[in-house]
């Protein structure tokens, strides 16, 4: 497998950044998880305009343009004959002195890794998520909005729970977001989410199935909810790029049965994507 690092193709195992690379000392650096169909990046311009935000946030002036790294997506993707695959961008404020206050990123690092992930559902069966002891970040601490190489909240919150999502909640005891994904619950045919008003990232698939609920008629609200109100829904689901819409099965000690506006929701998602990459 080749990764591309700086704009040169390597193999993965040197695929290497400097010990004095801000990413690596300080997570000082944002990053795009992101799924190709068909070799074609899903909804690369929302990606590209997240990661812009994230490094605003940051104050990451890189100085690129979109086209670099499209180019380099295209060309790891192509070196390594994929089409279906799990792509992830990362930008670092790059190799500056050590000491805490940054300096422009006048060179930074950015890499590209890709591996294959087949079309169909990367995780065929249910999910198991459970309530995390650890609090999600507040959003005036570190903003939600931003990507960052600093996963240790969600790291912690995995660590903290013995199921494959753990759930976050805010300051308040409402429902934030899982370490990596959106959560949706449905009550009585209405789709829930919580607000992007409160510390969650805004979710590129949170985006696509919020807009496919509309087209399918769907009813949506969005607000604050707490822990008992996804223990009472009908049908509770994640959501991220790799794992598209992943039914939950079960939630702490409540169990779901069948996921019927999940797999409408997830049948009109997989048709966005096939429609993106047939044009």
């Amino acid at each position: 497998m080749l990764y591309s690092v700086n704009g040169d193709l390597v193999p993965a195992a040197e695929a290497t950044v400097s010990v004095r690379d801000r990413g690596f000392m300080y997570g000082d650096a944002v990053f795009e998880t992101m799924r190709a169909y068909d070799g074609a990046v899903f909804r690369f311009d929302a990606h590209l305009d997240r990661l812009a935000n994230s490094c605003s946030l940051l104050g990451i002036d890189h100085d690129l343009p979109d086209a670099v790294f499209r180019e380099r997506v295209r060309e790891t993707l192509s070196a390594n004959d994929l089409t279906e695959a799990y792509v992830k961008l990362s930008v670092s404020r790059g190799v500056q002195p050590g000491k805490l206050d940054p300096g422009p990123a006048t060179d930074p690092t950015v890499v590209v890794q890709v591996s294959e992930l087949d079309r169909g559902p990367a995780w065929d069966t249910p999910a198991t998520l459970e309530t995390s002891p650890v609090q999600r970040i507040p959003d005036d601490a570190i903003p939600a909005a931003a990507k960052t190489h600093n996963y240790l909240n969600g790291i912690l919150a995995r660590r903290s729970v013995d199921a494959d999502e753990a759930m976050l909640l805010d300051a308040d005891g409402f429902v934030a977001e899982g370490a990596s994904s959106n959560v949706f619950f449905v009550e009585d045919g209405t789709l829930h989410t919580p607000s992007l008003d409160g510390p969650l990232l805004p979710g590129i698939t949170r985006e696509v199935v919020l807009d496919v609920a509309d087209g399918c008629g769907i009813p949506v609200e969005t607000g604050r909810y707490d822990p008992d109100d996804l223990r009472s829904a009908d049908e509770l689901f994640c959501t991220n790029s790799t794992w598209e819409l992943r039914p939950v099965e079960r939630y702490d000690d409540t169990t779901y049965g069948d996921h019927p506006v999940t797999d409408r929701l997830l049948d009109a998602y997989r048709a966005r994507t096939r429609r993106s990459t047939s044009t």
